[in-house]
């Protein structure tokens, strides 16, 4: 069982940047693939971007392509998120999530991102 706690969430500015933390629960979250959706009011959860055990591969939606950045600390078992340019369109509530196989197995709470325009 792995545990996933997001943090760094808030209320920011359109344009404005804010950096989010996944921390995980066990060291052994440091081999697999780690990965932020994000939920929008009254639209389903997306894909936003993963970034493999070692950072050697990364995925964007096309929507923050360019904005996003994902980055992983494996000595601290944390995962980041750096969203720059925010729009308004960003506002959700962010998941941090591991792969395991083939399966986005391991959920953490949420963060919630509002940006104001």
């Amino acid at each position: 069982q792995v545990q996933l706690v997001e943090s760094g969430g808030g209320l920011v500015q359109a344009g404005g940047s804010v950096r989010l933390s996944c921390a995980a629960s066990r060291r052994t979250s440091s081999v697999y693939t780690m990965g932020w959706f994000r939920r929008a009011p009254g639209k389903e959860r997306e894909f936003v971007t993963s970034i493999t055990w070692d950072g050697s591969s990364k995925n964007y939606a096309d929507s923050v392509k360019g904005r996003f950045t994902i980055s992983r600390d494996n000595a601290k078992n944390t995962v980041y998120l750096q969203m720059n340019s925010l729009k308004a369109a960003d506002t959700a509530v962010y998941y941090c999530s591991l792969l395991e196989g083939s399966t986005w197995r391991y959920w953490g709470q949420g963060t919630q991102v509002t940006v104001s325009s």
